[in-house]
């Protein structure tokens, strides 16, 4: 037998954008525990927005289970908040809203700035560094700086040792702005491997005297005004098996019909501040406009060449969804739309 150290993640009840918490258990294992061996484990939901004081008690179901190479004996357990029956979804279990559909694939692509002192990473003492350009995919000191390599190196290295299937990673068009992309199959393995994925980081980024900036347009200039800068997003790549295999273009219009029409149920989640990013500009479509179009990353949804050349089959890219937006939301959101359009 060995003791394991057993870190419970969780989000919190904030609004409008949910945080991550985390607490460790130890318990005594014959061998790495499996999802099935990990017991529910109470919190003061009080202390997070999820409870009132008299009545605080909250639950944490464990949803999926990761070892954590930083330490020894370590395990990543990535949980839901249950009420305290154990069986009742809590109001703020984004989790337990995603439709089944197991046939789903996400593909996420995650931006965000690293943050010291209240400003990004490379950034002057004052004012601001040059217009974006040189960043993206930039290598040298001078576009990436010092440390954020090493940072985004090692996490790669975390991801892979928990078994998270992060597909890559590069320097965002911004001064110490980054990107990572996690795939998964299944809407809520691809969403807990995304969290995870930015829990990680976060965690990382703290042994550097670093912040992780999810926020979708931090960087403001006089007056609070947005820059003339892009934002952060995370994209969502998705595919469900009728589109993989079966597709075709009378399909493919009714999606994207579908998608127009619930074009405000999707912005309503795709991610606080996104009124700031998604202006028409740096390849956005505005907030109150849905369009597609063929590898265009100015449109709401970019169709690959791909997809067109295989007869309309395979994934497409929804670029609304912002960095901070909450993947189960995001992938229950664009299944529920999907799911209004037959497929014979």
């Amino acid at each position: 037998m060995a003791k394991f150290k057993l870190e419970y993640i969780w989000l919190d009840g904030y609004t409008p954008l949910a945080g991550m918490r985390s607490k460790t258990q130890i318990k005594e294992f014959g061998s790495f525990p499996k999802l099935e061996d990990l017991p529910m484990w109470g919190f003061d939901g009080s202390s997070t927005r999820q409870a009132e004081g008299k009545s605080s008690d909250c639950l944490l179901k464990p949803v999926a289970v990761f070892p954590d190479s930083t330490r020894k004996n370590g395990v990543l357990v990535m949980s839901e908040v249950m009420m305290p029956d154990g069986k009742t979804p809590h109001p703020s279990n984004s989790r337990a809203s995603i439709p089944d559909a197991a046939d789903a694939w996400f593909g996420f692509e995650q931006e965000y700035f690293f943050y010291e002192e209240g400003a990004p990473l490379g950034f002057p003492p004052s004012g601001y560094p040059a217009p974006q350009g040189p960043y993206y995919t930039g290598v040298g000191y001078s576009s990436v700086g010092s440390i954020a390599r090493e940072i985004v190196e090692k996490h790669i290295d975390i991801c892979l040792d928990a078994g998270i299937n992060l597909e890559g990673i590069n320097a965002e068009v911004a001064k110490g702005q980054w990107e990572f992309q996690i795939f998964g199959k299944g809407p809520r393995s691809a969403a807990d491997q995304m969290w995870v994925a930015r829990y990680t980081l976060a965690r990382l980024a703290e042994t550097y005297g670093l912040d992780i900036e999810w926020q979708c347009k931090p960087i403001r200039g006089p007056f609070n005004q947005p820059l003339d800068w892009n934002g952060s997003g995370m994209h969502a790549n998705f595919s469900t098996d009728h589109m993989r295999k079966v597709g075709g273009k009378i399909y493919f219009e009714k999606l994207m019909a579908a998608f127009s029409k619930h074009l405000d149920e999707h912005i309503a989640v795709y991610g606080p501040d996104n009124h700031m990013r998604l202006t028409g500009l740096h390849e956005t479509q505005s907030i109150d406009k849905f369009s597609y179009g063929l590898a265009d990353r100015g449109a709401s949804i970019r169709i690959p060449h791909s997809f067109v050349n295989d007869g309309y089959k395979g994934y497409l890219e929804d670029r609304r969804p912002n960095s901070a937006a909450d993947p189960y939301l995001v992938a229950g959101r664009i299944l529920k739309t999907i799911q209004t359009v037959p497929t014979s």
